[in-house]
Protein backbone atom coordinates (compact mmCIF):
# COMPACT_ATOMS: atom_id res chain seq x y z
CA UNK A 1 0.00 0.00 0.00
CA UNK A 2 1.33 3.03 -1.15
CA UNK A 3 1.16 5.96 1.70
CA UNK A 4 1.70 9.70 2.15
CA UNK A 5 1.73 10.69 5.30
CA UNK A 6 0.93 14.14 6.59
CA UNK A 7 4.49 15.77 8.08
CA UNK A 8 3.15 16.02 11.35
CA UNK A 9 2.66 12.25 11.56
CA UNK A 10 5.75 10.91 9.50
CA UNK A 11 8.15 12.81 11.73
CA UNK A 12 7.24 10.90 15.14
CA UNK A 13 7.65 7.36 16.05
CA UNK A 14 3.98 6.42 16.13
CA UNK A 15 3.81 7.89 12.81
CA UNK A 16 6.95 5.76 11.31
CA UNK A 17 5.55 2.95 12.88
CA UNK A 18 1.99 3.13 11.34
CA UNK A 19 3.60 3.69 8.27
CA UNK A 20 5.58 0.46 8.21
CA UNK A 21 2.83 -0.99 9.14
CA UNK A 22 0.97 0.09 6.08
CA UNK A 23 3.09 -0.57 3.84
CA UNK A 24 2.62 -3.92 4.76
CA UNK A 25 -0.97 -4.56 3.58
CA UNK A 26 -1.67 -5.29 0.02
CA UNK A 27 -5.67 -5.07 0.02
CA UNK A 28 -6.11 -8.39 -0.12
CA UNK A 29 -9.24 -8.87 1.90
CA UNK A 30 -8.19 -12.22 3.48
CA UNK A 31 -8.67 -10.25 6.94
CA UNK A 32 -12.39 -9.18 5.84
CA UNK A 33 -13.03 -12.96 6.04
CA UNK A 34 -12.34 -13.71 9.27
CA UNK A 35 -13.52 -10.37 11.18
CA UNK A 36 -16.20 -11.43 13.64
CA UNK A 37 -17.79 -7.53 13.03
CA UNK A 38 -17.70 -7.61 9.40
CA UNK A 39 -19.68 -10.74 9.52
CA UNK A 40 -22.55 -9.25 11.99
CA UNK A 41 -22.38 -6.10 10.05
CA UNK A 42 -21.29 -6.40 6.40
CA UNK A 43 -20.21 -3.00 6.32
CA UNK A 44 -17.08 -2.86 4.45
CA UNK A 45 -15.64 -0.13 7.26
CA UNK A 46 -16.24 -2.45 10.08
CA UNK A 47 -13.59 -4.90 8.92
CA UNK A 48 -9.43 -4.63 9.63
CA UNK A 49 -9.33 -3.61 6.03
CA UNK A 50 -11.75 -0.81 5.55
CA UNK A 51 -10.48 0.46 8.94
CA UNK A 52 -6.91 0.01 7.87
CA UNK A 53 -8.18 2.81 4.88
CA UNK A 54 -9.91 5.42 7.37
CA UNK A 55 -6.49 4.97 9.65
CA UNK A 56 -4.70 5.64 6.62
CA UNK A 57 -6.97 8.74 6.02
CA UNK A 58 -6.03 10.40 9.24
CA UNK A 59 -2.64 9.86 9.12
CA UNK A 60 -2.05 11.38 5.84
CA UNK A 61 -3.95 14.43 6.90
CA UNK A 62 -7.91 13.91 6.49
CA UNK A 63 -9.99 15.22 9.26
CA UNK A 64 -11.89 12.00 11.36
CA UNK A 65 -15.47 11.99 11.86
CA UNK A 66 -17.44 10.53 14.25
CA UNK A 67 -18.21 7.40 11.87
CA UNK A 68 -14.55 7.01 12.25
CA UNK A 69 -14.40 6.41 15.54
CA UNK A 70 -17.40 4.49 15.92
CA UNK A 71 -15.98 2.37 13.06
CA UNK A 72 -12.67 1.94 15.20
CA UNK A 73 -14.61 1.65 18.36
CA UNK A 74 -16.52 -1.27 17.18
CA UNK A 75 -13.37 -3.49 16.44
CA UNK A 76 -13.12 -6.07 18.98
CA UNK A 77 -9.27 -5.89 18.87
CA UNK A 78 -9.20 -9.92 19.02
CA UNK A 79 -6.33 -9.72 15.73
CA UNK A 80 -7.96 -12.84 13.65
CA UNK A 81 -7.23 -11.13 10.94
CA UNK A 82 -3.49 -11.09 11.80
CA UNK A 83 -3.29 -14.83 11.93
CA UNK A 84 -5.18 -14.88 8.62
CA UNK A 85 -3.08 -12.11 6.81
CA UNK A 86 -0.61 -13.53 4.45
CA UNK A 87 1.22 -10.04 4.66
CA UNK A 88 2.19 -9.71 8.35
CA UNK A 89 0.49 -6.62 9.21
CA UNK A 90 0.16 -6.06 12.57
CA UNK A 91 -3.08 -4.36 12.58
CA UNK A 92 -3.51 -4.37 16.46
CA UNK A 93 -0.72 -1.71 16.60
CA UNK A 94 -2.17 0.12 13.70
CA UNK A 95 -5.28 0.26 15.62
CA UNK A 96 -3.73 1.49 18.83
CA UNK A 97 -2.22 4.51 17.08
CA UNK A 98 -4.84 5.51 14.63
CA UNK A 99 -7.81 5.27 17.94
CA UNK A 100 -5.05 7.52 19.73
CA UNK A 101 -5.00 9.76 16.90
CA UNK A 102 -9.01 9.61 16.42
CA UNK A 103 -9.45 10.30 19.73
CA UNK A 104 -7.50 13.61 20.25
CA UNK A 105 -9.20 14.50 17.32
CA UNK A 106 -12.71 13.72 17.94
CA UNK A 107 -14.71 14.56 20.82
CA UNK A 108 -16.74 12.27 22.45
CA UNK A 109 -20.50 13.05 23.82
CA UNK A 110 -21.09 13.66 27.15
CA UNK A 111 -22.26 10.27 28.32
CA UNK A 112 -19.70 8.36 26.18
CA UNK A 113 -17.12 10.13 28.23
CA UNK A 114 -18.58 8.87 31.72
CA UNK A 115 -19.40 5.83 31.03
CA UNK A 116 -15.37 4.92 29.44
CA UNK A 117 -13.73 7.27 32.53
CA UNK A 118 -15.89 4.93 35.38
CA UNK A 119 -14.56 1.77 32.98
CA UNK A 120 -11.35 3.21 33.11
CA UNK A 121 -10.92 4.45 36.83
CA UNK A 122 -13.33 1.99 38.51
CA UNK A 123 -12.07 -1.39 37.22
CA UNK A 124 -8.68 -0.17 38.12
CA UNK A 125 -9.69 0.86 41.30
CA UNK A 126 -9.49 -0.72 45.09
CA UNK A 127 -12.56 0.02 45.73
CA UNK A 128 -13.42 -2.36 42.62
CA UNK A 129 -13.43 -5.62 45.40
CA UNK A 130 -15.43 -4.45 47.73
CA UNK A 131 -17.87 -2.83 45.14
CA UNK A 132 -17.72 -6.49 43.71
CA UNK A 133 -18.25 -8.44 46.74
CA UNK A 134 -21.44 -6.09 47.46
CA UNK A 135 -22.90 -7.09 44.36
CA UNK A 136 -22.53 -10.54 44.67
CA UNK A 137 -24.02 -10.40 47.72
CA UNK A 138 -27.33 -8.77 46.63
CA UNK A 139 -26.97 -10.67 42.76
CA UNK A 140 -30.47 -12.48 42.93
CA UNK A 141 -32.17 -8.71 43.07
CA UNK A 142 -29.96 -6.92 40.57
CA UNK A 143 -31.46 -6.11 37.18
CA UNK A 144 -30.66 -8.77 34.63
CA UNK A 145 -28.42 -7.05 32.53
CA UNK A 146 -26.43 -5.62 35.87
CA UNK A 147 -26.42 -9.26 37.02
CA UNK A 148 -24.83 -10.81 34.05
CA UNK A 149 -21.47 -8.30 35.16
CA UNK A 150 -21.55 -10.14 38.50
CA UNK A 151 -20.38 -13.31 38.75
CA UNK A 152 -21.78 -15.52 41.44
CA UNK A 153 -19.26 -15.87 44.32
CA UNK A 154 -17.18 -18.98 44.44
CA UNK A 155 -14.67 -19.91 47.45
CA UNK A 156 -11.37 -19.98 46.54
CA UNK A 157 -10.13 -22.16 48.60
CA UNK A 158 -6.61 -22.87 50.15
CA UNK A 159 -3.58 -20.98 49.00
CA UNK A 160 -0.48 -23.18 49.18
CA UNK A 161 1.85 -22.55 51.66
CA UNK A 162 4.95 -24.87 51.44
CA UNK A 163 7.71 -23.07 50.28
CA UNK A 164 8.91 -24.73 46.60
CA UNK A 165 12.97 -24.31 45.63
CA UNK A 166 11.29 -23.11 42.14
CA UNK A 167 9.71 -20.14 41.90
CA UNK A 168 7.35 -17.66 39.41
CA UNK A 169 5.87 -14.99 39.65
CA UNK A 170 2.10 -14.49 38.93
CA UNK A 171 -0.24 -11.52 38.19
CA UNK A 172 -3.06 -11.41 40.12
CA UNK A 173 -4.71 -8.71 37.84
CA UNK A 174 -6.83 -5.83 38.84
CA UNK A 175 -10.61 -7.37 38.67
CA UNK A 176 -10.15 -11.44 38.78
CA UNK A 177 -9.55 -11.22 42.52
CA UNK A 178 -12.60 -9.60 42.96
CA UNK A 179 -14.72 -11.24 40.77
CA UNK A 180 -13.26 -15.21 40.35
CA UNK A 181 -10.31 -15.29 42.82
CA UNK A 182 -11.30 -19.21 42.14
CA UNK A 183 -8.85 -19.15 39.26
CA UNK A 184 -5.73 -17.28 41.05
CA UNK A 185 -5.75 -20.19 44.03
CA UNK A 186 -6.33 -22.72 41.36
CA UNK A 187 -3.39 -22.19 39.20
CA UNK A 188 -1.39 -21.72 42.67
CA UNK A 189 -2.66 -25.13 43.61
CA UNK A 190 -1.78 -26.57 39.89
CA UNK A 191 1.54 -25.09 40.24
CA UNK A 192 2.39 -26.34 43.71
CA UNK A 193 1.50 -29.75 42.75
CA UNK A 194 4.39 -29.46 40.44
CA UNK A 195 7.19 -28.07 42.88
CA UNK A 196 6.51 -24.75 41.83
CA UNK A 197 5.56 -21.40 44.44
CA UNK A 198 3.31 -18.98 43.10
CA UNK A 199 4.85 -16.03 43.95
CA UNK A 200 2.29 -12.39 43.53
CA UNK A 201 4.26 -9.44 44.68
CA UNK A 202 2.64 -6.47 46.10
CA UNK A 203 1.96 -3.36 43.99
CA UNK A 204 1.62 -4.85 40.86
CA UNK A 205 -1.93 -4.65 39.84
CA UNK A 206 -3.79 -3.78 35.97
CA UNK A 207 -1.62 -5.10 33.02
CA UNK A 208 -2.67 -2.09 31.33
CA UNK A 209 -4.96 -3.54 29.13
CA UNK A 210 -7.94 -1.32 30.41
CA UNK A 211 -6.69 1.88 29.50
CA UNK A 212 -4.67 1.09 27.00
CA UNK A 213 -7.74 0.46 24.91
CA UNK A 214 -9.89 3.08 26.47
CA UNK A 215 -7.12 5.58 24.78
CA UNK A 216 -6.02 6.33 27.45
CA UNK A 217 -2.65 5.21 26.77
CA UNK A 218 -0.51 7.19 29.02
CA UNK A 219 -1.95 6.32 32.21
CA UNK A 220 -1.79 2.15 30.89
CA UNK A 221 2.15 2.87 30.48
CA UNK A 222 2.03 4.21 33.85
CA UNK A 223 0.38 1.13 35.31
CA UNK A 224 3.29 -0.95 33.19
CA UNK A 225 6.22 0.68 35.04
CA UNK A 226 4.31 0.20 38.06
CA UNK A 227 4.31 -3.46 37.69
CA UNK A 228 8.18 -3.30 36.18
CA UNK A 229 9.06 -1.71 39.52
CA UNK A 230 7.05 -4.42 41.89
CA UNK A 231 8.79 -7.58 39.74
CA UNK A 232 12.11 -6.26 39.35
CA UNK A 233 13.46 -7.40 42.83
CA UNK A 234 12.09 -10.92 41.80
CA UNK A 235 13.73 -10.54 38.84
CA UNK A 236 16.86 -9.19 39.69
CA UNK A 237 17.16 -9.75 43.72
CA UNK A 238 19.59 -7.25 45.33
CA UNK A 239 21.29 -10.34 47.24
CA UNK A 240 22.56 -11.90 43.91
CA UNK A 241 20.25 -14.85 44.35
CA UNK A 242 18.32 -16.35 41.46
CA UNK A 243 15.45 -14.65 40.45
CA UNK A 244 11.81 -16.12 39.28
CA UNK A 245 11.97 -18.66 36.61
CA UNK A 246 9.10 -17.24 35.02
CA UNK A 247 6.21 -14.52 35.00
CA UNK A 248 3.20 -16.60 34.94
CA UNK A 249 -0.57 -15.65 33.08
CA UNK A 250 -4.07 -17.15 33.89
CA UNK A 251 -5.88 -14.64 31.88
CA UNK A 252 -4.56 -14.46 28.75
CA UNK A 253 -5.53 -10.95 28.09
CA UNK A 254 -3.03 -9.92 30.71
CA UNK A 255 -0.57 -12.04 28.99
CA UNK A 256 -0.97 -10.78 25.39
CA UNK A 257 -0.48 -7.54 27.03
CA UNK A 258 2.49 -7.80 29.28
CA UNK A 259 4.46 -9.82 26.42
CA UNK A 260 3.68 -6.16 24.47
CA UNK A 261 5.56 -4.19 27.50
CA UNK A 262 8.71 -4.67 25.17
CA UNK A 263 7.15 -2.99 22.40
CA UNK A 264 4.88 -0.27 24.50
CA UNK A 265 8.17 0.80 26.43
CA UNK A 266 10.63 0.10 23.85
CA UNK A 267 11.04 4.85 23.56
CA UNK A 268 11.55 4.64 27.68
CA UNK A 269 15.33 5.12 28.19
CA UNK A 270 14.39 4.29 32.08
CA UNK A 271 12.55 1.41 31.41
CA UNK A 272 12.55 -0.13 27.55
CA UNK A 273 15.26 -2.71 28.77
CA UNK A 274 13.59 -4.31 31.65
CA UNK A 275 10.51 -4.08 29.77
CA UNK A 276 12.30 -6.36 27.18
CA UNK A 277 13.23 -8.55 29.66
CA UNK A 278 9.54 -8.55 31.36
CA UNK A 279 8.12 -9.46 28.10
CA UNK A 280 10.93 -12.40 27.55
CA UNK A 281 9.89 -13.86 30.84
CA UNK A 282 6.11 -13.84 30.72
CA UNK A 283 4.77 -17.40 29.98
CA UNK A 284 0.74 -17.85 29.75
CA UNK A 285 -0.33 -20.80 32.47
CA UNK A 286 -0.70 -23.65 29.23
CA UNK A 287 2.73 -22.65 27.98
CA UNK A 288 4.31 -24.99 31.15
CA UNK A 289 1.97 -27.60 30.43
CA UNK A 290 4.93 -29.97 28.97
CA UNK A 291 6.53 -29.43 32.50
CA UNK A 292 3.31 -29.92 34.69
CA UNK A 293 1.92 -32.68 32.74
CA UNK A 294 3.97 -35.63 34.55
CA UNK A 295 3.23 -34.52 37.61
CA UNK A 296 -0.29 -34.22 37.32
CA UNK A 297 -0.10 -37.34 35.80
CA UNK A 298 1.19 -39.09 38.97
CA UNK A 299 -1.14 -37.54 41.19
CA UNK A 300 -3.83 -38.62 39.50
CA UNK A 301 -2.66 -42.30 39.27
CA UNK A 302 -3.29 -42.24 34.85
CA UNK A 303 -7.08 -41.67 35.34
CA UNK A 304 -9.81 -39.06 36.12
CA UNK A 305 -11.33 -39.69 39.44
CA UNK A 306 -15.28 -40.65 39.46
CA UNK A 307 -17.46 -37.61 39.46
CA UNK A 308 -14.98 -35.58 38.06
CA UNK A 309 -16.69 -34.14 34.89
CA UNK A 310 -14.86 -35.06 31.61
CA UNK A 311 -17.00 -33.78 28.71
CA UNK A 312 -15.08 -30.81 28.18
CA UNK A 313 -15.11 -27.87 25.33
CA UNK A 314 -12.58 -25.54 25.06
CA UNK A 315 -13.08 -21.76 23.68
CA UNK A 316 -9.67 -20.39 22.72
CA UNK A 317 -9.80 -16.52 23.73
CA UNK A 318 -8.74 -14.37 20.66
CA UNK A 319 -5.88 -13.22 22.99
CA UNK A 320 -4.72 -16.53 23.32
CA UNK A 321 -5.08 -17.91 19.95
CA UNK A 322 -4.78 -14.78 17.88
CA UNK A 323 -2.42 -12.74 20.16
CA UNK A 324 -0.10 -15.01 21.47
CA UNK A 325 -0.45 -17.34 18.77
CA UNK A 326 -1.17 -20.54 20.99
CA UNK A 327 -2.77 -22.81 19.89
CA UNK A 328 -3.81 -26.44 20.75
CA UNK A 329 -1.72 -26.90 23.89
CA UNK A 330 -4.57 -27.04 26.66
CA UNK A 331 -6.91 -29.19 24.42
CA UNK A 332 -4.05 -31.52 23.72
CA UNK A 333 -2.75 -31.82 27.18
CA UNK A 334 -6.07 -31.93 28.77
CA UNK A 335 -6.85 -35.01 26.87
CA UNK A 336 -3.71 -36.68 27.78
CA UNK A 337 -4.82 -36.02 31.71
CA UNK A 338 -8.13 -38.38 30.68
CA UNK A 339 -10.30 -35.35 29.81
CA UNK A 340 -13.19 -35.40 26.49
CA UNK A 341 -12.31 -31.92 25.16
CA UNK A 342 -13.09 -31.05 21.71
CA UNK A 343 -13.07 -27.46 20.48
CA UNK A 344 -16.20 -25.70 18.72
CA UNK A 345 -16.88 -27.31 15.38
CA UNK A 346 -17.64 -24.14 13.57
CA UNK A 347 -15.97 -20.77 14.44
CA UNK A 348 -13.84 -21.88 16.98
CA UNK A 349 -11.20 -18.87 15.77
CA UNK A 350 -14.07 -16.54 16.46
CA UNK A 351 -14.65 -13.75 19.56
CA UNK A 352 -16.97 -14.68 21.75
CA UNK A 353 -17.85 -10.92 21.63
CA UNK A 354 -16.25 -10.16 25.69
CA UNK A 355 -13.61 -8.18 24.24
CA UNK A 356 -12.05 -6.63 27.84
CA UNK A 357 -15.31 -3.58 28.54
CA UNK A 358 -16.06 -4.13 24.79
CA UNK A 359 -19.06 -5.77 26.22
CA UNK A 360 -20.21 -2.88 28.11
CA UNK A 361 -19.43 -0.19 25.09
CA UNK A 362 -20.94 -2.57 22.37
CA UNK A 363 -23.17 -4.59 24.02
CA UNK A 364 -25.70 -5.11 20.53
CA UNK A 365 -22.63 -6.99 18.82
CA UNK A 366 -21.30 -8.56 22.14
CA UNK A 367 -24.09 -10.10 22.56
CA UNK A 368 -24.78 -11.41 19.34
CA UNK A 369 -21.77 -13.29 19.21
CA UNK A 370 -21.53 -14.69 22.54
CA UNK A 371 -25.04 -16.36 21.36
CA UNK A 372 -23.57 -17.57 18.20
CA UNK A 373 -19.81 -18.94 19.87
CA UNK A 374 -22.37 -20.69 22.93
CA UNK A 375 -24.77 -22.21 19.65
CA UNK A 376 -21.30 -23.78 18.59
CA UNK A 377 -19.92 -24.69 21.97
CA UNK A 378 -22.86 -26.38 22.97
CA UNK A 379 -23.67 -28.36 20.19
CA UNK A 380 -22.10 -31.51 21.71
CA UNK A 381 -23.70 -30.84 25.51
CA UNK A 382 -20.11 -30.64 27.22
CA UNK A 383 -20.62 -30.45 30.63
CA UNK A 384 -18.46 -27.89 31.19
CA UNK A 385 -16.96 -25.34 28.93
CA UNK A 386 -13.61 -24.27 29.75
CA UNK A 387 -11.45 -21.26 28.40
CA UNK A 388 -8.51 -18.93 29.66
CA UNK A 389 -9.44 -15.55 30.19
CA UNK A 390 -11.64 -14.26 32.93
CA UNK A 391 -13.20 -11.79 29.85
CA UNK A 392 -14.50 -14.62 27.98
CA UNK A 393 -15.18 -17.21 31.29
CA UNK A 394 -17.72 -14.10 32.86
CA UNK A 395 -19.29 -13.50 29.74
CA UNK A 396 -19.92 -16.64 28.34
CA UNK A 397 -21.12 -18.09 31.45
CA UNK A 398 -24.02 -14.62 31.17
CA UNK A 399 -25.50 -16.70 28.58
CA UNK A 400 -25.70 -20.18 29.31
CA UNK A 401 -26.67 -22.65 32.49
CA UNK A 402 -23.61 -24.47 31.48
CA UNK A 403 -20.78 -24.12 33.92
CA UNK A 404 -18.06 -22.09 32.52
CA UNK A 405 -14.52 -22.66 33.89
CA UNK A 406 -10.57 -21.20 33.22
CA UNK A 407 -9.02 -24.99 32.40
CA UNK A 408 -6.75 -24.66 35.61
CA UNK A 409 -10.16 -24.88 37.62
CA UNK A 410 -10.83 -28.11 35.95
CA UNK A 411 -7.37 -29.52 36.35
CA UNK A 412 -7.15 -28.34 39.96
CA UNK A 413 -10.83 -30.18 40.33
CA UNK A 414 -9.52 -33.26 39.26
CA UNK A 415 -6.95 -33.12 41.42
CA UNK A 416 -8.86 -32.27 44.21
CA UNK A 417 -10.73 -35.32 44.20
CA UNK A 418 -7.85 -37.24 43.68
CA UNK A 419 -6.38 -36.00 46.62
CA UNK A 420 -3.58 -34.66 45.14
CA UNK A 421 -4.20 -31.17 46.09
Amino acid sequence: MQTRLAPEFLSTPDGQEADAILRRCVHCGFCTATCPTYQLLGDELDGPRGRIYLIKQVLEGAAPSRATQLHLDRCLTCRNCETTCPSGVEYGHLLDIGRKVVEARVPRPAGERAVRWLLREGLTSPLFGPAMRVGQAVRDWLPPPVRAKVPARRDPGPWPQTPRARRMLMLAGCVQPAMLPSINAATARVLDAAGIQTVVAPGAGCCGAIRFHLNDQVGALDEMRANIDAWWPWIEPEDGSAGVEAIVMNASGCGVTVKDYGHALRHDPAYADKARRVSELTRDVSELLPQLLPAWQARLGGALPSGVPKRVVFHPPCTLQHGQKLRGGVEQHLRALGFEVQVARQEAHLCCGSAGTYSVLQPHVSEQLRDRKLAHLQADAPEVIASANIGCITHLQSGTATPVRHWVEVVDAALAAAGGV
